[in-house]
């Protein structure tokens, strides 16, 4: 795998467009790796870590929307804790792959196919929860229209919930050696990679392209759009392995074994659309 910036002159859509056909590779993959461990899934199993429910609070009979779904494990279990979701991802083989699983589980689940900043407009106002999770934010370029989004997509009193890797953790390669950058560029970072995090399972070698967003990116960005934020947490360990040098100090939870706890590798953000309007 090698590191380099993307090309100034390339666009973002020809940037999404190659990630899009990235995730539509990976999607299949996935399905049939260990780490999204399908088989436990469909017998019941939550692909959830359990720090979404406790900080979200109730979703039974909330309308829920879940950004950058992927083929559909959380938004199901969030189904399967009462929530009616809708899932929303760029990549057509993953929401293809979730409508089938959903069907297969019968799980009361809606999935649509857009790039999140194409959103219809018939969804504004509609969901009581926007949430997103792990791994979605950098494959966005403007922050900002994001955070614009949730507010649009929400209720007045609806919440937005996120949980996601911490930006500091992802200036590390596998072995702890800092080598990416923190802030954020207009230009994404590029990647030649010919395998996925997912088992480290082997596909063609594709480019992906990714964003840097810095918590204060992230924050200014909800606090901008008129959402007021209620809740911010930073972990010092990662719920999932993503490298083979990570060791777990803990049940569940992952760290580089030269830094330890010492540093934050997620974070978590909760907060609401006002009721009305601020004066």
């Amino acid at each position: 795998m090698s590191f380099e910036p993307g090309n100034p002159e390339t666009s973002d859509c020809d940037y999404y467009e190659a990630n899009r056909r990235l995730w539509n590779s990976r999607t299949p993959l996935h399905i049939d790796s260990k780490f999204y461990d399908m088989a436990g899934f469909r017998a019941g199993k939550s692909s959830l870590c359990g720090i979404e429910l406790v900080e979200m609070g109730p979703i039974a009979g909330k309308s829920l929307l879940h950004l950058q779904c992927h083929f559909g494990q959380d938004t199901i279990s969030l189904a399967r804790h009462g929530a009616q979701v809708t899932g929303v991802d760029f990549s057509e083989t993953a929401i293809q792959a979730a409508k089938i699983l959903a069907e297969e589980l019968q799980t009361p689940a809606e999935f649509l196919c857009h790039n999140i900043y194409d959103m219809p407009d018939q969804l504004n106002g509609q969901f009581d929860i926007v949430f997103t999770s792990f791994g979605t934010i950098g494959w966005l370029h403007d922050i900002q229209q994001w955070a614009r989004l949730i507010f649009r997509l929400l209720k007045p009193g609806g919440r937005f919930y996120m949980i996601e890797f911490h930006r500091f953790y992802h200036l590390f390669n596998e072995t702890g050696l800092l080598i990416y950058p923190y802030f954020h560029s207009p230009i994404p970072d590029q990647e030649i990679s010919d395998k996925t995090y997912a088992d480290g399972l082997k596909h063609e070698p594709m480019a992906e392209y990714w964003w840097n967003h810095s918590m204060s990116d992230i924050i200014m960005a909800l606090l901008q759009s008129e959402l007021q934020i209620e809740l911010f947490h930073e972990f010092p360990y990662s719920v999932y392995r993503l490298g083979d040098q990570m060791v777990e100090i803990n049940s569940g939870k992952w760290v580089f074994p030269g830094i330890g706890d010492k540093i934050p590798y997620m974070f978590s953000i909760g907060a609401s659309r006002p009721s009305t309007k601020r004066l």
